[in-house]
């Protein structure tokens, strides 16, 4: 173990090319299986990531795609709609040579979720693929299925001996968003995963961490010797994470209602973002290391009371997007118009360790806001003196540094400087940094990175069972209280939240950043 431990921390040395990490890392021999493969997710984001892997040529020569669903398809009509889906929403251009390589490891397997004659269908093929596609018995399997379904699944894996893997085999699963609806289901959900597949095998699917700008929150931070020093209470004032959508429900009424923004994105994304900003430096970057610092950020989080004070929840209703009228929630086609769920969600989280006590973080998250973006603020405290006559700054607001996730990624500093002139003012400036505009490279989208790392076992983008679990804890008192206190207040699409939302922070005498 010590000599382990060793190796984990030890330099890189540069003249081992294979431990090179800015060389690519190429998928070894291994399989994928899709179920829920005819859903919104697998069209629009799985199939076309699975694609453009190919044509990076990460994807080893005898990959092979299984599909599972109740459609009866043919292998051509399965490769039909896998090719639509790819015209349509890759990212990089259509290659005939790449695709009809693709194609030939594809198949699809018709059933339930119930059907064992099914299942038992699809453990012979996966057996036949090894055979004669190389798929050395190495099978991911991808639940994009509603977690009501995930007891099925894999109790059928475990009745046809599909999670179990041979000696030099491996088998792992990977599973969507929602991880339960509070802490006792997830609890319940990672049991019934856990008793199947080990819980280094299971990947737990947020793809907000496999974006790029998510990542480079750990560059900017360990990387350069500019941030770190103040990255800490004695500066920074507050910080705010934002996740705004300028969309509504858009046909999703029936899965949202009963869920809302808190659960959908708060639980998962928003604090996931916050453990990354606030976590200590790992001793190295590798999975166990991360993990561990992430889970002490979540043990010390709590949130701040009281809850109607430093919390804020609404439901849009009609407005104006832009130039376009659109409807109120409760008009949205299947949604209950006496439903409580909310589309907007703001808390407020205390982290009770010595590098963060006393910084509130403000995070908050909706639909029907100004405009999409997802935003990281760190809000810099004023300096405790300053030798200006009055007047020569009352432009000037706090300093900042801003982390924008999407969609323009990049880093945003904004500080003050002298206006040209005789007179001494000083104004906020910006100075930015655009991925687009420092990289030639197009970012990969995140499922891209997220499905290479499960099949290659790369585990640091994942939140763990105990990540989960602690996310719920520090939510699920906010929860209890919005299911215990009224409706949710309005507010008209296209603002940006409802006006609880704004007393929220004007309580402390702060104000939202308006992106």
């Amino acid at each position: 173990m010590a000599n382990a431990a060793a190796r984990e921390q030890q330099p890189l040395n540069p003249l081992r090319q294979a431990d090179d990490t800015r060389l690519p890392r190429i998928a070894g021999p291994s399989g994928l299986v899709i179920f829920g493969v005819t859903g919104d997710l697998a069209r629009k984001k799985l199939l076309p990531a699975i694609y453009d892997l190919a044509n990076r040529g990460l994807l080893p020569a005898g990959f092979t795609l299984i599909g599972f669903g109740r459609r009866e398809w043919s292998k051509r009509d399965f490769e039909d709609y896998v090719r639509g889906a790819v015209e349509k929403g890759a990212r990089t251009r259509f290659n005939d040579n790449v695709w009809e390589r693709l194609a030939e490891g594809m198949h699809f397997v018709r059933g339930a979720f119930n059907d064992d004659q099914a299942f038992d269908s699809l453990a012979e093929l996966l057996r036949e693929m090894d055979a004669t596609r190389g798929t050395a018995g190495n099978w991911a399997y991808y639940l994009s299925v509603p977690p009501d379904y995930f007891s099925d699944v894999i109790h059928q894996l475990d009745r046809c001996g599909m999670a179990t893997p041979e000696d030099g085999q491996w088998r792992r699963v990977v599973i969507e968003k929602p991880f339960g609806h509070d802490a006792a289901t997830a609890r319940e959900l990672n049991e019934v995963v856990n008793q199947v597949f080990p819980e280094r095998s299971v990947f737990r699917i947020d793809h907000y961490l496999g974006k790029e700008t998510v990542q480079n929150i750990l560059a900017l931070r360990f990387a350069n010797q500019l941030f770190e020093p103040i990255w800490n209470a004695n500066y920074i004032d507050h910080v705010q994470i934002t996740m705004a959508e300028d969309i509504g429900l858009g046909g999703r009424a029936g899965y949202y209602d009963g869920i809302g923004a808190a659960r959908d994105v708060i639980q998962n994304h928003l604090i996931q973002l916050m453990a990354l900003v606030a976590m200590e430096e790992p001793a190295s970057f590798s999975p166990r290391q991360l993990k561990a610092e992430k889970i002490k950020v979540l043990r010390a989080t709590y949130p701040v009371e009281p809850f109607d004070r430093t919390t804020a929840r609404g439901q849009y209703t009609a407005g104006w997007q832009g130039s376009e009228k659109v409807v109120g929630l409760r008009e949205e086609e299947g949604f209950d118009p006496d439903s409580t769920t909310e589309t907007f969600a703001a808390c407020t989280l205390q982290i009770n360790t010595r590098r963060w006590a006393g910084v509130p973080f403000y995070l908050r998250t909706g639909k029907r806001l100004g405009r999409r973006v997802t935003e990281i603020a760190l809000v810099l405290k004023r300096p405790p003196y300053q030798p200006f006559q009055p007047g020569q700054t009352e432009s000037l607001t706090n300093n900042a540094v801003v982390l924008r996730i999407q969609p323009d990624e990049g880093v945003l500093m904004r500080f003050g400087s002298k206006v040209p002139g005789s007179a001494l003012e000083v104004r906020d400036v910006n100075m930015n940094f655009s991925y687009s505009e420092a990289f030639t490279e197009k970012s990969p989208e995140a499922y891209e990175r997220l499905i290479l790392d499960a099949l290659l076992d790369e585990s640091s983008l994942f939140p763990t069972n105990e990540e989960v679990e602690y996310s719920w804890e520090i939510l699920d008192p906010i929860l209890d209280y919005w299911a215990e206190n009224g409706r949710p207040d309005e507010y008209a699409a296209g603002t940006w939240g409802p006006e609880s939302a704004d007393r929220m922070l004007e309580a402390d005498g702060r104000v939202w950043r308006r992106p």
